[in-house]
This record gives structure tokens, sequence and C-alpha cells, in this order.
């Protein structure tokens, strides 16, 4: 099949489209191609409304370039249109998109068109962008007499395609327009550069720039501000309407203007920015922008900075009384002419520029030269600052150094004039971002307003009220923290410039040699000072006539007063107690400031007091905070809410008793530094050591007097006891013997018994009168242990204790030994006691094993038993064995093992107190300072001496034994 016929209405529209789009084509006149587009229109769509307009977009105006009207009155067709805020015309310009309306007539959006839609009875309306690559370049309006007629979507494309070839040609020749508009400003540049070239003076040059200026841009006025530091404002040194002007003239009729009124215009300025206020448009805030213009008295400015080594001389202006729209040509040649300005400046005051650059040097030279020569730190830091502050016009010299332990900055050095007061406060650490700043800095970090500035916010309340309006900052060191800081001060705002700034930052370099220098000195004085602290605290401890208790605390309280002088603090006392008290009592030691209070007749329990608990847990000193103390603890200690306090338990080994706690205290929070908080630390602990020492010192003394006492009162008794026994032995002697024979033959037994007893109390007596005298004799151990049983025999009675002998051979016959029948088993005959024999001090090897073997009694249960256990060990030498001048001299002797065994409690910390090992704590509160465990101590001891062993332990089974360990007589003996 063949393709259809198109209709012949069709074909008709095409070719008409076509032709429109052939002449647009070919047209260059802007409203011959409207009036093309509008006969198209007018031919092929049915409206009785249209208007087209094009945009300025500068401006935001529509200009009407006709159209066609019902009653053929196009005069409103070519009116201008101000756009304004939520109108439908406004809406389709910056959207960009078609708008339809159902009835012209009836919306509120569109205010003139209702009126000329009432008046010609339009409807439907449509609105369409004329535009090219996302810019409106204008509009087109159809109006019907129809309510809500729209175009169908092959009418719409036709016409789409027409406005979009109408917007690209007109987008064309609107470039084009531009490209012949745009003036050149190289030709005005260097014509400037060649006019500039022979004049000498600054004001003739300024002149020049002032004039081609105003020539190329033809403003209303041209004019070249000032800027004056010290006055901080600007001033009209030049203008187009005035030949020449300074600042005090008083026919200027350009205004001037200080910093203070227009903050952000002079900080654009300063940075090197132009400042562009047109129409509708504005570099600056809008605050900021209608207080300029108001005060300039013009309705558009162009201002560019003049500047010469970062420092803003000036700026060029030129003011329109008209909003104005500036090109960037406009903005690219006052820019140049104000470098060109700034090139030109310096050469007026190059004699002076340099004249001041020696002045500079010579002082910088001065400064250094009083550093490194014998002249008092001081007078350098005096005449420096006397001419730093002259060359500067400053009001203040201020040299901080930052104090790590009060963690502020304090002046330590100031200079000020003779009617102004030094400032005497402190100032506290900087925040983060000024510490960044400052060490990121590499010259003077400069504050013209500080009212305005937020840099070292912290310190502003403290400067301001102090008269402090603008600064300069250097820092003297390199350190996390700066160290020290050079700050020069002035009374009203004010700018520096670079030359200035660069001074006084090679004086604070110079100034930092100074400081370290300080910081050297205030070192060696603290070392120095902490030396004699050490010195004057260990002749102290040292001394030994603090007998009595009154000595020995004012020693303490002169160690605290050594001790609190290395950090300075007004509070310090110790907190003391003795081992197994449950009460601390408090040992003032310094008190040197009325914010403190202690009271010191307080009681504090240890357990529940927590300065006391944080000292012991904490195994060197603690710092913390007043805020933390408990209520409990600020009873008896009263300190400032800010001040910080630091304890120390007085700990010597981490097995012995602690007997105190060291408290030091300051009004305020502080970093004390590391070498003097270990040099404390070690004080303390040599005063922990110290104390030690003295308590065992005075226990020792203690029990040494009683001792005496003791021996000397029973050494006493014991010689009364002699004399009336050896008296009653010569009465019985001068009686004469019974004649009876078995009277006569125990007489005779007794007064043996009498007279060997009296013949070792007199040995005795002479012997050990103030020390024990090892003798060497010998036993058979049967015979021992026998003569040990019979004075045990009332407490086994009385406890129906039975009691077995293991490992001597053949039992006792029960009529040589009638009264141990019932209780004593396993003890050998006379004729087996030759078997083993012991050697050494049988007598006091004889009162250890009753001493063992009453303890075995009295701990055992009622009708409990008790077994001795002899073993003999043959080649054994005792491990610790001290032997006596008596003893045994064979390298390897045989040994009996004597071992007694019972079904007894004994505690456990007991038996680990008697373990020869363990490491034991004199002051600790022991079971073994009492009997029946003193007995066992002095037994155990007394057996080391005696050349033999004894140790206690618990079998798996819970019995107890006692293990003996005796020297046995050698064959050979």
């Amino acid at each position: 099949m063949g393709q259809p016929q198109k209709p012949i209405a069709a074909e008709q529209q095409i070719l008409s489209l076509g032709r429109v789009l052939q002449s647009l084509r070919e047209e260059d006149d802007v409203d011959v191609l409207i009036e093309t587009t509008i006969s198209y229109l007018k031919e092929e769509f049915d409206y009785r409304l249209i208007w087209i307009a094009l945009y300025d977009r500068l401006n935001h105006i529509l200009f009407g370039k006709g159209g066609i009207t019902p009653d053929r009155d196009t005069s409103f067709l070519h009116q201008r249109v101000v756009l304004s805020p939520g109108d439908l015309l406004e809406q389709v310009v910056i959207e960009q998109h078609p708008l339809g309306i159902a009835d012209l007539q009836t919306e509120i959006r569109a205010a003139e068109w209702r009126k000329i839609a009432e008046k010609l009875q339009i409807q439907g309306t449509i609105i369409l962008p004329i535009r090219y690559k996302d810019r409106c370049l204008g509009l087109l309006l159809l109006g019907s007499d129809r309510w809500g007629f729209l175009l169908t979507g092959e009418a719409k494309a036709r016409l789409m395609m027409v406005l979009g070839e109408l917007g690209a040609l007109l987008y064309q020749h609107e470039m084009h327009k531009q490209q012949k508009q745009t003036k050149r400003s190289d030709e005005p540049l260097l014509e400037l550069l060649e006019n500039l070239r022979p004049l000498t003076n600054l004001n003739q040059r300024l002149e020049a720039g002032v004039q081609a200026t105003h020539k190329f841009i033809s403003p209303n006025r041209t004019n070249v501000y000032w800027f004056d530091r010290e006055g901080r404002y600007f001033w009209c040194r030049m203008s187009n309407q005035l030949v020449k002007s300074d600042r005090n003239s008083s026919n200027q009729q350009a205004p001037g203007m200080t910093v203070q009124d227009l903050s952000d215009f002079y900080y654009a300025l300063a940075v090197n920015q132009i400042v562009s206020i047109g129409d509708a448009r504005s570099s600056l805030k809008s605050h900021f922008t209608a207080k300029l213009l108001q005060r300039l008295k013009v309705r558009s400015l162009l201002a560019a900075p003049i500047i010469w080594q970062k420092n803003l001389l000036g700026f060029l202006a030129v003011e329109s009384n008209e909003p104005r729209i500036w090109t960037e040509t406009d903005k690219n040649f006052v820019q140049s002419v104000a470098s060109l300005i700034s090139l030109v400046t310096p050469t007026e005051s190059m004699e002076s520029t340099i004249k001041q650059i020696q002045e500079d040097a010579q002082l910088t030279g001065q400064v250094a030269q009083g550093i490194y020569s014998e002249q008092d730190l001081h007078e350098t830091l005096h005449i420096c600052a006397k001419r730093v502050l002259a060359r500067l016009t400053a009001t203040r010299f201020l040299l901080l150094q930052y104090d790590s332990e009060q963690n502020n900055y304090q002046f330590i050095y100031q200079s000020q004039p003779h009617n102004r007061r030094p400032l005497t406060f402190t100032l506290n650490p900087l925040k983060e971002l000024d510490v960044q700043l400052l060490q990121r800095s590499t010259e003077a970090v400069e504050i013209e307003n500080l009212d305005e500035d937020l840099r070292f916010f912290n310190w502003r309340p403290f400067l301001l009220e102090s008269g402090v309006r603008s600064l300069l900052i250097c820092k003297c060191t390199q350190s996390h923290i700066p160290a020290a800081l050079l700050v020069i001060t002035h009374e009203t705002h004010r700018s520096w410039t670079t030359l200035e700034k660069d001074l006084l930052w090679a004086v604070s370099q110079q100034i930092g040699v100074i400081v370290r220098q300080w910081q050297l000195h205030n070192r060696t004085t603290q070392q120095q000072k902490t030396s004699q602290a050490f010195e004057q605290c260990l002749n102290i401890l040292t001394k030994t006539q603090n007998s009595n208790e009154v000595e020995k605390k004012h020693l303490e309280h002169t160690a605290l007063e050594q001790i609190a002088s290395i950090l300075g603090c007004p509070l310090a006392l110790l907190l003391s107690w003795s081992p197994g008290e449950n009460l601390a009592e408090i040992i003032p030691g310094v008190i040197d400031n009325s914010q403190f209070g202690i009271f010191s007749d307080a009681s504090i329990p240890i357990q529940s007091e927590a300065l006391i608990q944080w000292a012991l847990v904490t195994e060197n000193y603690l710092t913390l905070k007043v805020d933390n103390l408990p209520t409990e603890t600020r009873k008896w200690l009263n300190t400032p809410d800010k001040g910080q306090i630091l304890v120390m338990a007085l700990r010597t080994n981490a097995d012995y008793e602690i007997t105190g706690v060291v408290l030091l205290a300051d009004y305020q929070e502080r970093r004390w530094s590391q070498q003097n908080l270990n040099a404390i630390a070690t004080l303390i602990s040599q005063l922990a050591w110290w104390r030690r020492q003295k308590q065992i010192n005075r226990l020792l003394e203690s029990t040494t007097e009683e001792l005496r006492q003791l021996n000397w009162y029973k050494h006493r008794r014991l010689e009364e006891i002699q004399r009336i026994t050896a008296l009653s032995l010569k009465q019985i002697h001068d009686l004469g013997i019974p004649a009876n024979e078995l009277t006569q033959m125990r007489y005779q037994l007794l007064l043996r018994q009498l007279d060997h007893t009296a013949t070792s109390m007199s040995g005795m007596l002479k012997l050990e009168n103030w020390q024990l005298h090892i003798s060497w004799e010998t036993m058979p151990i049967a015979s021992l242990l026998k003569r040990s049983l019979e004075r045990i025999e009332n407490l086994l009675h009385k406890q129906k204790l039975w009691i077995g002998v293991h490992g001597l051979g053949q039992p006792i016959d029960e009529q040589e030994s009638p009264k141990n029948s019932s209780l004593v088993r396993g003890v050998p005959s006379s004729s087996a006691q030759s078997a083993m024999a012991i050697a050494g001090d049988i007598v006091k090897i004889e009162l250890v094993i009753h001493e063992l073997l009453v303890t075995a009694c009295n701990r055992s249960p009622i009708g409990g038993r008790i077994d001795i256990w002899c073993r003999r060990l043959d080649g054994s030498k005792p491990s610790e064995a001290k032997q006596s001048s008596a003893s045994v001299g064979a390298e390897h002797q045989t040994s009996l093992e004597l071992s007694i065994t019972y079904n007894g409690a004994i505690e456990s910390q007991l038996l680990t107190e008697l373990h020869q090992n363990t490491l034991k704590d004199v002051l600790a509160p022991s079971k073994l300072d009492q009997p029946p465990a003193l007995h066992l101590l002095i037994c155990q001891n007394l057996m080391l001496e005696l050349g033999g062993e004894l140790n206690f332990y618990q079998l798996p089974d819970n019995r107890v034994v006692s293990r003996l360990l005796l020297p046995l007589v050698s064959h050979d003996s």
C-alpha cells in the first residue's frame, strides 16, 4: 500500500513554518525579527492579543516591542514593565517555563494586564519565555476571547520552534552588542603609565590616576582616600573635583570615614578585595552597604584598595549618584589604577623609611647587646620597652610567662607611662584556637579593635577593663603552649604597619633569650631550694635526741615545713597513727593562709576517712580537687572550694604497716612540676622510714627496759631463794641423820636432791646473770622424755590425755613406772636408754620440750591423744642452726628428729608467723607479741642457738606437728 496523502492544511503549515524560520535566519535587525514573528503568529494562530517584550536582566525590566490587539491600539504594547516579586511575568522570567491562565480578567497577580484583559475582553492566555541556553531574553503573551483556550500539541511544537530560533538570534545580537560596547582598558592604562613616569610628587601622581579613572568610567565623582593608622580613619586626599586635599582641609567635598563605623568595608579592603556596590547588588552585607552609601552620599560605589607590603595605604573610589551596574571592565580598570598608585607611593617616603629601618636595626642590636653582656636583664628590658613604646607609639609593654603550676599567664615584666598603674591580674590559659594561631604565626598578631575582635576571647574582659583597645602579640619561644608572650597595647583603636610588626617580632625573639635565661635561673634556684630542703630534712631525720614524743612531733613538724616549701604549699599536715589503732591524730606542719582551717583535736577514723583510704590504695602520691572531698572530711579540713590537695601514704615496704598520710593543700588548682613531685615523694618516703625506725627504736627500748626490770627482779628473787635453800640445808645438816634406816634412806635421797638444786641454782646465778650460758652435756633421750613427762603428769590427768612415745625400742615395765601406767606408753627401760643420747645444754632442751608438751596439752581436746615420734637422722645437718662453741664441730652430724603431734586447733596466721623465712614487721600487731605464741617463738630461736631446729606445721588430717631436731651423741664421743 502507498503512503496516505497528507492533508493540504498540514502541508501549508509546514511550508509557512519553513518560510518564517528562513526569514528569521536571514535577518539581523531586532525590530524586523520581532515583526516577522508577530506576522507569523497572527497568520497561523487564532489569538486576538499578541505581545512580545525583551528582558533587561541587569535592571530586571521588560521592554515591549509590539504585537496586535483587537482594537488596534498598540501604544501600551511598547511600554516598559518593571518586574515585581510575585508577578506572573516575573515568574515566567525566573522559572523559564510556559504559563497558562484560564481567565486573565480574574488573575490578581497581573494587575496591569488584568485591566487590559477586561478592556479587550481577553480570557484564556498563554505566557511563554523566549530563552537560549538557560538565559531568558524576553516573553511572548498570547490572549484569546475564549476561556481556557490552550495550544494543541502540533501548534505548540511549531510555536516553540519559532521562539527557539528567535531566542538564538536575540542572544547572538546581544553578545555582538556587548562586544561592540566593551571598552578597552589597555590603552588608557598605558597612557596613564606614561603620564606617571615624569611626575615626582605623590599628589601629582594621585591626580593623574584620578583623572584617568574618571575619564574612563565617567562616574559623578572619583576620589583617593588615605588611611591614618593612629586615628584609624580614612580622609580624602585627592578628588577629581579638587586638585589637591589634605586631612585638615575645610572645603573638602568628599567626606571622610572611620574604621569604627564601617568595619566590614575596612576589613574587605585590608585583605585586598575590591568593593562593588551597584543597583540591587553589593559585595558587602546590606547593613554596611546602606551605611556606607549614606556616609558617602552616593547610590553606587566601586572601591579598590591601595596596598604596599601588606599595609593598607588607602583606596581609589569611583562614586555615582544614580544606581549603576559596574562591569568587569570597570572593576579591572579601577583595580589596575589602584595597583599603579601603590607602586609609586613608596618613593615619596623612601628616605624616611630607610632611616626608620636603620633605627630599628640599631634598636634590635642594642637589645641583643644587652642580653649577651653583663648588664642586668631588668635594665635591658627597661631600655627595650622604653624604645619600643616610643617607636610604636604604644601605651603598655607587657611580657607574660605561662606558669604551668598555676595554669595561667603572669606578668613577669611590664612598662607603662607614669600616669598608668601596672596590671595586677593574671590571665587565663589561651583557648586551643588561639594557641594554634600563635603556633602558626611568623609575625606579630594584630588586633586593631579589641571590642569587636573575638581572638583571645578569654583575655578580653581583663584587657578592656584596663583600657586596652588594640594590641600586638608575639610569641617569644617555640613550645606547645607559648611559654612567653610579648604584648604591646594601645588605648585607642589603631593598626600597625608591616615594618612595625616585623620590628616587634625581632625584638620578641631576642626577649625569648631573656626568658630562657630566667627559666634556667628559676630552675637552678628551685633545684637549690630542693637540695636545701633535702639537706635540712635529712639533717632533721638523722637526729637521735628525739627520745620523747614532744621532740618527735617537733621534728615531724619541721620536716613537713621543708616538704611544703618545695611545692610552695600553704598547708601541710600529717595524719598519724600507730599499728593496730583505729583513730588518726593530726600533726600540723604548715598553715600559712587564713583561708585554711584545721580542727586539730579531731579524732579521725582510719577506716571511714576517704582521704586516708584513697592514699592507702594509691602506690604513689594522689592529687585531687577540693570539690571531690566528702562532707565528713570537710568537718575537720576547711579549704577553699577551688583548692587542690595532694596526699601520700607513709609507705616503706609492701609488707610493712603504714602509719600515716601526708597531706599538702593549696588554695587554687595547680599543676606541680614532675621534678618537684618526685622530690617530695622521696622526702615523704624518707620520712616514712625515719618514723618507722623511730617507732622500732622506741619499741625495742621499751621492750629492753621491761626485760631488764623483769630480769633484775627474777634474779634477785632467785638469789633470795638460793640463800634460803642453802640456809635450810645447813640447818638440816646441823640436825644430823635420823636413826630409822628407811627414814634415813629417804632423808639422804631428798638431801641429795636439794644439794643438786642448790648447786645448779648457784651456777645459774653465777654464769647467767645478764646473758644465757650454753653448757655441754649428754643425756639419753629416754631419760629426758621421762623427766619431761613427769613434769606434765598433773596436766595429763586433769585433761584425761593419752600420750604415746614411738621409736625408742622396748617399752618400760609397769612396775618401774606405776604412776605413768595408765597414761604413758612406749618409753624404753633403763637398759635401752643408752641407745640414743642427745648432746647439748640439757636443761634448756628440757625446758623447750616441756614448753612444747604443755602447748600440746593446752590445745588438745579433753580425752585426746598426744604422740611423740623419735627418728634417727644419719648424716643430717640443721639448715639454719647456729652452732655454739659447745656444739659438735663436725661438718655432718647425726641428729634426732623429735615430733610431737596432737589433734588440736591452731591459727594459720600463727603458723605463718612462726615460719622462719617469713618477713616480719616488728611494728605490726602479732600473736607472737604475747604468750603462749611468744613462748613458742622464744623456744624456736633458742633451739637455733643450741644447734638444733624447731618447726611447726599442720598435716593434711589437721593434726598439728611440733618438729624438734636435736644433735645426737656420736659413737666416737
